[in-house]
């Protein structure tokens, strides 16, 4: 019966009348904010992202939820909008929230077929044999794996890079639980940090950046706010390493395949390439990275080409011993983080049609208008901590409050870096504690909280003193 009232209700409620009547780009927009649908929109996204909050008690993937949601948030918009004879609006709308997703998707997965590449390439686990086989310290482990979670995050993704230095800790601190727990909230909030001034180092910033709000090279004014939101936590967390050395491991060697650091450099002209079409071109930018993975499909080909030379069995069944080098840009493209690239659809439709229905504009007045700018994004940085920072500053992105280039930075730095305040506030985190299940988990972390909120409030001192 459950599913007959609810079909009767959402029905009914297509019959309610339509508080208000706005105009935009020669379409008439509708206020449903206070209509039926809008209602049930409103609970079908809070479910949904409650659902996605439980992804590692239920075990079930984010995306599932979000993409549900959407689809039936805008069935139910163009439903209204078929009523009043305007077809048209809602369609335009929806392409429009469509074409922010596939900028943002084509981007993604380009950047993550690359580091799929390096991953299959070995030019991560031979960082990571160096770093553990260099005799460092605990302590000296604990700044080495934060530092280069920090400079490594701009140009890959925070997720990954936080994935990698987890691995290298959790090797040199497997018989110190206690240094694990720690030393993943050090990489997680160095990660996020890192990511915060560069375009490619967090989905927010590339949105961002995507939008034609920020230039390339203004996202570098971050850069002291960023260092000094890693380094305070970091200078604190310091104090409670464990002293000593940890045992070597057991492996001889780790070598870099044939061709990864070439890899390497073709990513670094694919990301060049993207901001040249972006900033000189003035074309999207996911253009430039779709260039770019033309190029690594032609060096794909030059090393499936020197495998068939150097190994007859190249055309035998796969998993072959002759077959182990071989290298398939498609297959490296199989690899891609396609249950979070389908989470950003759902997030983004979701919070679009919200949008469209005018929730986004009440918040933004109230925030905004009420609160003012500074202590609008500094509590949206707070709230990217509790609420993942994709749909939080899609949301401020659709708003678009009036404001000037620093506070657009310093709700770039806050959503950033405030997730690092939970553990459950970023991709890092939530990847970290599965990880390392055990030793590093949501209490953890929550004892760093103050240190973290120490650094988080620090570097937006830093970021308006120097930038304002």
């Amino acid at each position: 019966m459950l599913p007959i009232r609810f079909i009767s209700l959402l029905l009914f409620s297509f019959l309610l009348p339509v508080s208000a009547f706005a105009s935009a780009a020669g379409h008439e927009i509708l206020n449903l904010t206070d209509h039926g649908v809008g209602y049930f929109a409103l609970l079908i996204f809070v479910f949904a992202y409650a659902l996605v909050i439980l992804e590692e008690q239920l075990h079930l993937q984010k995306s599932k939820p979000v993409l549900l949601a959407a689809g039936i948030i805008w069935a139910m918009i163009a439903a209204v909008y078929a009523s009043h004879g305007l077809n048209e609006t809602t369609e335009e709308a929806l392409r429009h929230n469509f074409l922010e997703y596939a900028e943002l998707f084509f981007f993604l997965l380009v950047a993550m077929t690359y580091i799929s590449a390096m991953i299959e390439r070995d030019v991560f686990q031979a960082l990571h044999f160096w770093l553990v086989s260099k005799g460092f310290s605990y302590r000296q482990m604990f700044w080495m794996t934060g530092i280069l979670a920090f400079f490594i995050s701009p140009i890959a993704d925070n997720l990954t890079t936080a994935l990698i230095m987890c691995t290298v800790v959790m090797t040199v601190g497997a018989t110190r639980p206690e240094f694990v727990a720690i030393a993943c909230v050090n990489i997680v909030v160095a990660a996020n940090a890192g990511g915060a001034f560069s375009p490619f180092g967090d989905i927010t910033t590339l949105m961002v950046w995507q939008k034609g709000i920020i230039e390339f090279s203004g996202f570098f004014k971050l850069f002291i706010p960023s260092v000094i939101n890693f380094v305070v936590p970091a200078a604190i967390m310091h104090y409670f390493i464990p002293v000593g050395l940890p045992a070597l491991p057991e492996e001889d060697s780790a070598e870099i395949k044939h061709g990864g650091l070439v890899i390497v450099g073709l990513f670094l002209m694919t990301i060049l390439t993207a901001v040249l079409f972006h900033q000189i071109l003035h074309l999207p930018s996911a253009f430039g990275m779709l260039t770019g993975l033309g190029y690594l499909k032609f060096f794909g080909y030059y090393l499936r080409m020197k495998h068939r030379r150097e190994f007859s069995s190249f055309d035998s069944v796969p998993g072959s011993e002759g077959q182990g080098s071989g290298f398939n840009v498609f297959s490296q493209i199989a690899k891609a983080e396609w249950d979070t690239l389908f989470f950003f659809y759902g997030v983004i439709m979701c919070v679009g049609g919200l949008g469209f229905i005018g929730y986004l504009s009440i918040a933004s007045e109230f925030i905004y208008g009420e609160l003012g700018a500074t202590y609008a994004n500094i509590i949206v940085g707070v709230m990217s901590a509790i609420v993942d920072n994709i749909p939080v500053m899609f949301a401020v992105l659709t708003m678009n409050p009036d404001m000037p280039e620093v506070q657009w930075l310093l709700v770039t730095l806050t959503a950033g870096v405030g997730g690092s305040l939970l553990s459950i506030g970023s991709a890092a985190g939530v990847a970290l504690m599965g990880q390392a299940r055990g030793s590093y988990t949501f209490f953890s972390h929550l004892k760093w909280t103050p240190a973290i909120a120490l650094g988080y409030a620090a570097s937006i001192g830093a970021h308006m003193l120097i930038n304002g």
